[in-house]
């Protein structure tokens, strides 16, 4: 059930999140008035079952009228409206969809899923399609986190320049001033893309061993690291580029192809390797060091991978829960967030963290039929 409205002052805003490592849909509420964080509520998450995961996963790649995305988005709408019906007292919904295909430079950016629809079903007025506007304007559409992490930091009290990792299908790395103003100042922040993160590492576990993921990483941990492939992998031109940037889940699809020579302890060693080497470079193209980095996302929980970091990484390295956040519900409270800025017609994206010309308010706003 829904309640009514503010006109000003924190809501009650419902995030939804279904990340490109196909594991299921995260939900979360948090008050907000767009700028600050005032309480995080209840979160839940939903897993897709295998079944569902191979029709979004037959999907990837494809946009709008391609074979196969009705039966994804039918998917992805449905586990959505299952979730987001368990909540009482929401205001607003931020419903990001499922990412199939994102090429900012060519076709745009695809998430399948109907928040039009949603907002029918669950009676809410629905915040959806955050990224089109600011591929739109020549942006790259991604990451959307950051504005959520700077409200983070200040939330936190922090005062010296942070970075905040998130490690999933693909990573993504925010430094935040937490001195700055406010999001939209510029220095305030900058965020991009690291390279491939959880995407190919659970595709490679799933093909060779039947399991979604490497638990605990450890397939990972009984392998050593092929150096000289990290090294090649890192020596993609992609990596050169000035950020911001981002990628799609498959950019990297040619992974699997260099590590089939691999054992499967091997392989995953190496490909873990390569996430946190990807972390490095990209922490490496900071106008100016940070003073930690913290990690949210499921990759903080692969001790493998956390190991990789602090031995790649220049600064201490911890997950989020050491300050008292949720690493599994962040990018749901983010779209939370996000949904309230864009009912109130603030910027969402910009310059330093999307490489649009401009600050840019992104998303489109369904209301439900009277």
């Amino acid at each position: 059930m829904r309640k009514a409205m503010a006109k000003d002052g924190p809501i009650w805003a419902l995030g939804a999140m279904s990340g490109t490592s196909l594991d299921g849909v995260d939900a979360a509420m948090l008050l907000t008035d767009g700028v600050t964080i005032q309480s995080f509520g209840p979160s839940a998450y939903r897993a897709y079952t295998t079944a569902e995961q191979d029709l979004i996963r037959a999907a990837l790649g494809q946009w709008p009228g391609d074979p196969d995305v009705a039966a994804a988005a039918e998917v992805v709408e449905t586990a959505h409206a299952e979730l987001l019906s368990r909540f009482a007292g929401v205001e607003v919904l931020g419903f990001h969809g499922q990412t199939l295909a994102h090429d900012p430079a060519g076709r745009g950016t695809h998430q399948c899923g109907n928040g039009a629809l949603l907002a029918q079903v669950l009676d809410l007025p629905t915040v959806w399609d955050f990224r089109s506007a600011d591929v739109t304007m020549g942006g790259q559409g991604a990451p959307l986190a950051p504005f959520y992490h700077f409200a983070l930091a200040r939330h936190l009290g922090l005062t010296e320049p942070v970075a905040f990792l998130n490690l999933g299908g693909v990573g993504n790395l925010t430094c935040v001033d937490p001195t700055a103003p406010g999001p939209e100042t510029p220095g305030a922040l900058l965020a991009f893309d690291t390279g491939p993160a959880n995407a190919p590492l659970n595709d490679l576990v799933l093909a060779r061993t039947g399991q979604p993921h490497d638990l605990d990483g450890a397939l990972a941990a009984q392998g050593k690291a092929d150096e000289a492939l990290v090294a090649a992998v890192l020596g993609d031109p992609w990596f050169d580029i000035q950020p911001p940037k981002s990628m799609d889940r498959n950019d990297f699809d040619g992974l699997a192809e260099a590590v089939s020579g691999l054992s499967d302890a091997d392989a995953a060693a190496t490909l873990t390797a390569i996430i946190a080497a990807g972390v490095g470079a990209g922490l490496a193209q900071l106008p100016a060091p940070v003073a930690r980095v913290l990690v949210t996302g499921g990759g903080r929980r692969n001790p493998v991978l956390m190991a990789e970091l602090a031995r790649r990484v220049p600064c201490p390295v911890q997950p989020v829960e050491d300050l008292g956040l949720d690493g599994d519900m962040l990018e749901a409270q983010a779209f939370a967030y996000l949904a309230v800025r864009v009912l109130r017609k603030m910027a969402t994206s910009g310059p330093d963290t999307t490489g649009a010309p401009t600050l840019v308010g992104g998303g489109q706003i369904s209301r439900p039929d009277p």
